[in-house]
């Protein structure tokens, strides 16, 4: 018989946790299911003694009063992991006047285009209505799908360069044929998903995909370099490119996107969910 667990969830009050596409949330129902008692916490209000923390805070750079909030918990599921920019986890950045001159992609340097940024603060839709009315160079408002690809350094106009709310990347695609790839690596401890997006767009997004490839083995690279950001729980955005695995995006919050089907998510979900026996220990018999 094992000790009953029991893990907090903390979100930010305006994540619409319950209501979201988290992957996170088709766990919780598997683990409830096994006995095991989740309470999600909506801020730093309330405190709830758990076994475990899962720091599911869905914005770019942890707040310092939550990494605070989170050390009062023996355990803290990807308390490791405070900032997820582009300008922490890219190693594909380009500057001006540097040595590279291929292709290059422009991007936010918040996670997902700053929208959980833009939710966080009062009068956010009016502020992003306005802004869409404006050139994005002028305003630093892209949206992932519409990240602009340009054919060298030089092409980028100048005032992205000086926009702190933008980055400069060298654009690494992974063809097939007359399409585009994108690989995805799901992870929860030590169980994981790998799936490979398949899409006529250079900028690959579930909504403009035309195929999905399962259960594809993970790059020990990428594995390294897991461990050296800290993660815990997440998903790795990367594409093979010569041979070598090139990360592009790293996220702590997973969503499943629009087009995936809700028996597939469920699939992930199981896979993944005996991963908390990774942080609690004697909890095997339960999640396994």
């Amino acid at each position: 018989m094992t000790a009953h667990h029991k893990v907090a969830v903390l979100t930010h009050p305006r994540d619409k946790f319950e209501s979201g596409s988290y992957h996170l949330l088709k766990m919780i129902e598997i683990w409830r299911t096994l006995g095991i008692d989740v309470a999600v916490l909506h801020g730093i209000d309330r405190f709830e003694e758990a076994d475990a923390l899962f720091l599911h805070v869905d914005l770019t750079v942890i707040p310092e009063e939550y990494l605070a909030f989170c050390r009062r918990y023996p355990v803290v599921i990807n308390g490791r992991v405070h900032d997820i920019s582009k300008r922490k986890i890219s190693r594909n950045l380009v500057t001006p006047g540097g040595p590279y001159q291929g292709e290059v992609i422009v991007k936010t340097d918040l996670n997902h285009a700053g929208r959980s940024e833009q939710r966080a603060v009062r009068l956010w839709r009016l502020r992003r209505m306005l802004a869409s009315c404006l050139p994005w160079g002028w305003t630093g408002n892209l949206t992932p799908e519409s990240y602009p690809i340009f054919p060298s350094p030089a092409a980028v106009p100048g005032r992205v360069w000086k926009d702190s709310r933008l980055v400069v990347e060298r654009f690494i695609p992974e063809r097939e044929g007359k399409y585009y790839c994108l690989r995805q690596w799901l992870f929860l401890g030590n169980r994981s998903v790998g799936q490979r997006l398949v899409s006529p767009n250079p900028v690959v997004k579930a909504a403009n995909i035309v195929r999905r490839d399962y259960d594809l083995p993970v790059p020990e690279a990428l594995r390294a370099m897991r461990e050296e950001l800290g993660f815990d729980y997440g998903k790795f955005d990367y594409v093979i490119a010569n041979g070598k695995a090139v990360l592009l995006d790293a996220n702590r919050t997973p969503t499943a996107g629009l087009k995936t089907k809700v028996p597939r998510r469920k699939n992930n979900a199981e896979e993944l969910a005996p991963g908390l026996a990774s942080f609690l220990p004697g909890a095997g018999a339960k999640v396994s």
